[in-house]
């Protein structure tokens, strides 16, 4: 990325990564499919509720993947052939680690999480049986990330891709083959979406261990190099601990919306995929965008950087723009797909009209969040983050409860936390070294 037209890099990176995100969106969206046409509304939200919970431990790991990604896209621009191995290895191993605490915590807050966000005693059962599955399995999803992190850092998005569609497909299957055939229903879209993402690690293992590169695996290298994992925390942490806490904090508005019933429950949670689905292309930008300022910054090429920041804004706000008005038009047909009842359509439609036309302001926090991060300066987008999407989503759901209102100052908790991160961020990347011009990179 550090030679050759701007634009064409970051669309040839991102379309692959954006395909990546359709599919892997496909795991959890299917699920919630398949129960709330042919198992119950119950079921519907037990799954879709659960996001948050999941959200909050996935999110801090992958965190430390980012951070990864980072330290290995620095030195595989700079040529460092040594100290890319070193931060390959050490990603791996940290991983083993993290997966093993990840599975431990994950099984222990199941039910101290649900009761803290007041689920509903009859949807309350499903919703265990379901974390309770997926966290016994989460180290696939872990694994998965980090060998697509590594391998995204260095240019490649499409093995990533191939071996997650080979996964998402399996998972659609699997959910039809065991709510169908079998007659299950909450646990078999919860295996079926282990397995599917266990499949995906497997593979995507064994081709970084089969890689002639030096950003290839060789277990009998397996180690942990201080220098490298000083370098992964200190940029990764940051970015976990805010995924990890934002995740946390949508617990807290779970709470607010569980408060209105099962119906409401299962129509954010059905929003909620198709929100997921129209920010896929700013959040592959966003990741292209790092990537692409981490190697061009590891190659001292800083006007280059800023020219693709800007780039990819632009890309960003246009690709959005149209995807969320597209939503907007059709709230109704995209929710008859997911359920055939009228009380979760009405809900899922509130959602999508009122916050879709804030979209556009995602586009600023994620980029410029993401180039900041690609130049090392994982800690100040973190801070902004943490006080826009916890504490200030918090004080406003706190005050706006205080105040009595409603459905709709729930549902507009997201957009002021967007609108308040972007004007941040703004501020910081307009004062950051890529704006002043300094060369620092990884060591």
């Amino acid at each position: 990325m550090t030679e050759g037209n701007i634009w064409k890099h970051m669309l040839q990176f991102s379309i692959p990564m954006a395909i990546g995100l359709l599919f892997q969106q496909l795991y959890n969206t299917v699920d919630t499919l398949v129960v709330g046409q042919f198992v119950g509304q119950e079921a519907q939200a037990a799954v879709g509720s659960t996001g948050p919970i999941i959200n909050t431990i996935v999110g801090f790991c992958a965190g430390l993947a980012t951070g990864a990604s980072v330290v290995i896209s620095q030195r595989y621009g700079a040529h460092d052939d040594e100290g890319l191995s070193k931060a390959v290895h050490t990603t791996v191993a940290l991983t083993f680690v993290v997966s093993l605490l990840a599975t431990v915590f994950g099984l222990m807050i199941i039910n101290p999480m649900l009761r803290f966000m007041q689920t509903p005693e009859d949807v309350m059962p499903e919703s265990s049986c379901y974390l309770t599955i997926y966290f016994g399995g989460v180290s696939g999803v872990l694994f998965y990330n980090l060998g697509s992190g590594i391998l995204r850092a260095v240019g490649d998005s499409r093995r990533p891709l191939v071996f997650l569609i080979i996964s998402a497909l399996l998972n659609t299957v699997l959910d039809l083959l065991f709510v169908l055939a079998f007659g299950m229903g909450v646990d078999g879209v919860a295996y079926a979406t282990v397995l599917s993402q266990i499949l995906s690690a497997l593979l995507i293992m064994f081709t970084l261990t089969k890689e002639k590169g030096n950003y290839g695996i060789r277990w009998r290298k397996l180690c942990v190099d201080k220098r490298s994992l000083s370098m992964i925390l200190k940029i990764g942490l940051p970015s976990s601990i805010q995924a990890a806490v934002t995740s946390f904090s949508n617990v807290f508005v779970q709470s607010y919306i569980n408060q209105f019933g099962s119906a409401c429950m299962a129509g954010y949670g059905v929003y909620g995929k198709i929100d997921a689905f129209a920010l896929i292309p700013v959040q592959s930008i966003s990741m292209s965008s790092t990537t692409f300022v981490g190697q061009n910054w590891g190659a001292k090429k800083i006007p280059r950087a800023r020219e693709g920041v800007r780039t990819a804004t632009v890309m960003s706000l246009v690709s959005t723009a149209v995807l969320g008005l597209m939503v907007f038009l059709l709230a109704r047909p995209l929710m008859n797909f997911f359920s055939p009842e009228e009380e979760v359509i009405d809900y899922g439609i509130r959602f999508i009209r009122i916050v879709t036309p804030f979209y556009i302001a995602i586009c600023f926090n994620q980029i410029y969040a993401g180039a900041l991060r690609g130049v090392g300066d994982a800690t100040m987008p973190t801070v902004i983050m943490l006080a826009s999407f916890v504490v200030f989503r918090q004080i406003y759901l706190a005050v706006t409860k205080a105040l009595g209102a409603g459905f709709l100052a729930v549902a507009l908790a997201y957009p002021v936390g967007w609108i308040l991160c972007s004007t941040l961020l703004i501020i910081r990347y307009s004062r950051s070294v890529l704006v002043k011009g300094k060369t620092e990179t990884a060591e």
